[in-house]
């Protein structure tokens, strides 16, 4: 054994890693994370550093609205991470990456990214995990761009982070 693989915690398919960069976090996050947290003994939220992105929230930001929304979970723990989301999971000792799926356009995407990470990481396996109904079609990204068009997003975002988007971008 290696002095790094001394430091890095067995695998475990008790413990997920559920990584995006949650810019905000919507209810439609916050739906799979409780449902992770009912699937896995850890769930990780692990909030990604993305270069090809401009973030409205920073890193920071993103940290401290997501753990005041998780509180309430004690098997779920949010982590920042940069770099292979295959390494992140190593680092974790999660055996497992949760990922959630709304639409085709998602899985076809979402696939390609699973058999990416399976040749990169073939003891990690990959779960899908279906949006609900309700929040199909919600995305950080059109909510971002509906507040700022002045539409009342209220209903997709928990409250304080709804709040924190208005003192950002104005709006409903």
């Amino acid at each position: 054994m290696t002095a790094s693989s001394s430091q890095t915690p067995a695998l475990s398919y008790r413990v997920a890693l559920y990584p995006g960069s949650f810019d905000p976090i919507t209810n439609g996050h916050l739906d799979l994370i409780e449902r992770g947290a009912r699937m896995f003994e850890r769930l990780y939220v692990g909030v990604a550093v993305n270069t090809g992105k401009q973030p409205l929230f920073s890193m920071q930001e993103r940290l401290e609205l997501i753990r005041g929304e998780v509180a309430g979970w004690p098997n779920v723990e949010v982590v920042a991470f940069e770099g292979l989301v295959v390494e992140q999971a190593r680092r974790l000792g999660a055996g497992v990456l949760m990922r959630g799926i709304r639409t085709l356009t998602d899985f076809e995407y979402e696939q390609a990214m699973a058999h990416t990470n399976r040749a990169l990481a073939g003891e990690i396996e990959t779960v899908f995990v279906l949006s609900s109904v309700e929040w199909a079609f919600v995305s950080a990204r059109l909510l971002k761009e509906a507040l700022q068009m002045g539409a009342d997003v209220r209903g997709f975002l928990p409250a304080r982070v709804h709040d924190a988007m208005r003192r950002k971008l104005g709006g409903g």
